[in-house]
This record gives structure tokens, C-alpha cells and sequence, in this order.
């Protein structure tokens, strides 16, 4: 097991210190388990399987916001927003939020701290309006609205198969937990920025562009195939797959280091549970549909995912809570979606979310982060719990 710890440790500091390749530390960390027997030829092949489904929607998500930006799209929303606002911050902040939860929702949390997150900045800057109220919101949102779809985190994409739901079952289970997040983080960020969000700003001289229709028609249709998949019996590969092609992809889109990454990151974490840490977990891990049950699978999982960071965190604690039930799933996805705003590295999002704003010469202030997870994250955890555990 101290073997196999030491490769994850490598790979999420690789990942987060982005001082080594982290495709490469956690492909050669996995490689090195399987040399030495620590993960054996055939459990890696096993989990290499079980994971190519999750991979394909992944890339084919990545292709599909590359294909967006490419159309236009964030420039045009970011321009409608800012037009819209009126020079008023609430009201762009409502803009942002709503634009956040969609993109998060149908694109991923990646797409909107690499792509709408320079566009909120952009809204910001043309209505003349202070930015960190609302590129705060991206970066919140991305986690804590990441709830609501499989295909919203790489986590859910990890999970969906262990809950036993459809597309539209997970959703529906989903949905109250995710506007619960999202109230709380309007009421939240809506508090910390007050000041802000009340200075005037002004409406931009411009008309309001409209948005490119090819891209969004293109994501109505693959949305409509990921609902469809279930009631058919089709892999939501398929339809994620499609679109992908539909939307014109380019080969670059694909980010292969983050798949490879994901890919070693998986089998690292399946030769740490087969060496007792599978075993541990599933002790510690509470069990049931209980609300105390399910608050303390949440709780958990978000104390892994800060400690950890919340993609090793969840295929930590998968094994056992598939075992567990569909709602300790369920909750420890809340935990490890919502969890990591409390730190800067619960979550990869995070960290480039970070980045974006390092480009632009924002810098963020500790102070100022850390008291909008500390007044957001518990309550989003505790209530979010509460709501699903109303859908059992």
C-alpha cells in the first residue's frame, strides 16, 4: 500500500504543482504498481475498460467547448451580458450565475473556469463594472453546480455507472441539491461583494449580439441524446461522441495529457483498494439512506477531497459507497463537487481557475477565498445533504 500511496501523492502534486507532466507521473507511478505487482496485468486492464467510456464523454465534452468558444459563443454572451446588466452589478451577477449553472451543467465545470470565466471578466470590464464578484461566481459555481448532470464533473462521469440511475434519474435526484447550492452561493457572494455589486457602471454603446445558433443547437441535441440513452440502453458515450464530430472538433481540443492523467490516476487509486485501502474505507464510510447516514458520507468525502483533491478522493471512496447504496453516491458526490471551494486544491478546477485570473493580473487573496468557502461550503453540504436525502 505505501508503494501505491506514494505514486498518488506524485500524481496530484505533479497536478497541482504542474512542475512535472502529470500525465507522465501518473502513467509511470501505475506502470511502476504493475511491475512490481502491486496491481496486477489484468485488474489494470480491467479498470483501463471500465474507465474508456468515461474518457470518451470527457474528450468529447473538452471538444464541444473548444467548438463553442470557437463559434463565438462566450464572446457573443459575454457582450449580451454586459449590455443587458444596464451598469447594474446585481443584475450582471445574475447573468453570470445563470450562464455558469448552464455551462456547467451541459458543458462541464472545466468549460466554465477556462471559457466563461474570461468572459465574465470581459461583461465586467465593458459595463464598467468591478470583475471579482463575478468571476468568483464562475469559479463557485463550477464546483457546487457541477452537481446537477453526469456529464457536469468528471466526478458524476466517474460515478453515474455506480449509481444505477438514468441520465434523468441522476438529474432528478439532483436537481433540489444543486438550486440549494446555487441559492447559497448567490446569498453568499451577493453579502461578501455588497459594496461592489452597489457602485453604478454604465450600458455599453453596442447592440446586443446575438448568439451563434449552430453550437446550440448542437448541445440541445446532445443533451436530448444523453437523456435518451437510458430509456434506449446506449452508453452516454454515444451521444457525447456525436456531438463531438457534429460540432467540427480539431485534434488539439482533445486534452490527452488530462486523459492520460485521469487514466493513471484510476489506476493507482484501484492498486491502492485492492492493497486494504477499499477495505478501510468501507469501515469508516457510513452506510444507508439515513439523513445522519448520508451527512456523514458527505462530510467525508469532502474532507478527502480537500485533503486529497476531490478526483482521487472519489475514486477512493466509490468502491465502497456503490456498495453502500445509490444515495451515499449520491452525497459523496456532494461532498467532493461542492466540498472543495474550502481550498484552493480540493479541486483541479480550482487551481485553473486560478491560473485564468493569474493571465489577466488578478491575484487572489487568501483571506477573501477562504471566507467565501468558509460561509458557503458548510451550509451547501448540510442543506444539499437535507435535499437529497428528501428525494429517497
Amino acid at each position: 500500500m505505501i508503494t501505491a500511496a506514494v505514486a498518488l501523492v506524485a500524481a496530484i502534486a505533479a497536478a497541482i504543482g504542474r512542475r512535472a507532466p502529470e500525465a507522465v507521473v501518473a502513467l509511470v507511478g501505475a506502470a511502476v504498481l504493475i511491475v512490481f505487482g502491486v496491481l496486477e496485468p489484468s485488474d489494470a486492464l480491467d479498470e483501463a475498460e471500465a474507465i474508456g467510456p468515461t474518457l470518451v464523454v470527457l474528450a468529447s465534452l473538452l471538444v464541444l467547448g473548444d467548438g463553442c468558444e470557437r463559434a463565438g459563443l462566450f464572446d457573443a454572451l459575454a457582450a449580451r451580458m454586459a449590455v443587458r446588466a444596464r451598469g447594474d452589478g446585481s443584475r450582471l451577477l445574475a447573468y453570470i450565475f445563470g450562464a455558469a449553472v448552464a455551462v456547467t451543467a451541459v458543458l462541464g465545470l472545466d468549460a466554465t473556469v477556462v471559457l466563461l470565466t474570461p468572459a465574465a471578466f470581459a461583461a465586467a470590464a465593458k459595463a464598467r463594472l468591478a470583475s471579482r464578484p463575478h468571476v468568483y461566481a464562475t469559479s463557485h459555481l463550477a464546483n457546487s453546480a457541477s452537481l446537477l448532470l453526469p456529464v457536469s464533473n468528471l466526478t458524476n462521469l466517474l460515478a453515474f455507472s455506480a449509481t444505477g440511475l438514468s441520465f434523468a434519474g441522476f438529474a432528478a435526484h439532483m436537481a433540489l441539491p444543486t438550486a440549494v447550492a446555487v441559492v447559497i452561493e448567490w446569498i453568499v457572494i451577493r453579502r461578501v461583494f455588497r459594496s461592489a455589486l452597489e457602485a453604478p457602471g454604465r450600458t455599453p454603446r453596442t447592440e446586443v449580439p446575438p448568439l451563434p445558433k449552430r453550437p446550440l443547437i448542437i448541445l440541445a441535441l446532445t443533451l436530448a441524446g444523453f437523456v435518451a440513452a437510458g430509456p434506449l440502453d446506449i452508453d452516454v458515450a454515444w451521444p457525447a461522441a456525436i456531438g463531438a464530430l457534429l460540432i467540427i472538433p480539431r485534434p488539439k481540443a482533445i486534452d490527452v495529457p488530462l486523459l492520460v492523467f485521469v487514466l493513471g490516476l484510476s489506476l493507482i487509486v484501484r492498486a491502492l483498494a485492492d492493497a486494504g485501502l477499499a477495505d478501510i474505507v468501507a469501515n469508516v464510510l457510513p452506510s444507508g439512506s439515513g439523513l445522519l447516514a448520508l451527512l456523514g458520507a458527505t462530510f467525508l468525502a469532502a474532507a478527502l477531497a480537500n485533503a486529497l483533491n476531490n478526483v482521487p478522493a472519489l475514486l477512493v471512496l466509490l468502491p465502497a459507497a456503490a456498495m453502500a447504496g445509490p444515495h451515499t453516491v449520491l452525497a459523496v458526490l456532494i461532498g467532493v463537487n461542492a466540498g472543495p471551494n474550502l481550498t484552493y486544491t480540493g479541486s483541479l478546477a480550482t487551481l485553473l481557475w486560478r491560473r485564468v485570473l493569474r493571465e489577466r493580473g488578478e491575484e487572489v487573496g487568501h483571506r477573501e477565498f477562504h471566507l467565501l468557502g468558509a460561509l458557503s461550503v458548510p451550509p451547501i453540504l448540510i442543506l444539499g445533504t437535507v435535499a437529497l436525502w428528501l428525494t429517497t
